[in-house]
């Protein structure tokens, strides 16, 4: 059986330290089982390759995204809306996955930036141990302070592991969060234009 990280080619070249993979039997060994039995040898340095990939938000700078801005947009100055994102996170308290959706729009003041931008910003904060409120806030400060425009809007929804695989085990409850800036904090219209497009009406 292959290592699925050398079979698909992402991470195969990482190092895992030797005290990572102690831990990591540690874990397996706690849990009930042995960590020399032969299907789990390879294990811990998957477990630490994968880990090393959902937290590579650490090793960038989000905002680093938003860095190439365009200042001829022909007049636009109309809402900018990127919605559906799909993410992937993981809780700080539980380390359990938090997987779901994003809608991130900004109202331009003189200046846009490449829509797929949005998303990187996004998933440079997702890839990081979150809790969903400040993931949401996160993003939305980023865009705020690095874009100047009129204004912003994040609604983030998602479901976490800690409650659908542990705790009390409900499956299919989604948590929403948002966070608003300028003209979607500040007017009615605004707000609710906004949050109807993104499906939240």
């Amino acid at each position: 059986m292959h290592d699925h990280d050398e079979a698909n080619g992402t991470n195969g070249k990482i190092d895992v330290p030797d005290d990572v993979q102690d831990a990591i039997r540690t874990l397996i060994r706690w849990a009930g089982d042995d960590p020399q039995r032969e299907g789990l040898l390879d294990t811990p340095k998957r477990v630490g390759r994968a880990w090393k990939e959902y937290c590579q938000g650490y090793l960038e700078d989000p905002a680093s995204h938003l860095s190439r801005q365009f200042e001829e947009v022909g007049g636009y100055d109309e809402l900018v809306l990127l919605k559906d994102i799909p993410f992937q996170s993981h809780c700080e308290h539980h380390m359990a996955p938090i997987t779901g959706k994003a809608a991130i729009a900004y109202m331009p003041r003189d200046r846009v930036v490449g829509i797929s931008k949005l998303a990187r910003v996004l998933h440079g904060y997702a890839r990081r141990l979150q809790i969903q409120e400040r993931l949401t806030a996160e993003v939305a400060k980023c865009i705020w302070d690095n874009l100047n425009p009129h204004g912003v809007a994040v609604v983030i929804e998602a479901e976490h592991g800690c409650m659908t695989g542990r705790g009390v085990r409900t499956p299919g409850v989604g948590m929403v969060t948002s966070r608003l800036f300028g003209c979607f904090l500040d007017d009615q219209r605004s707000r609710k234009e906004v949050l109807s497009l993104m499906g939240y009406g």
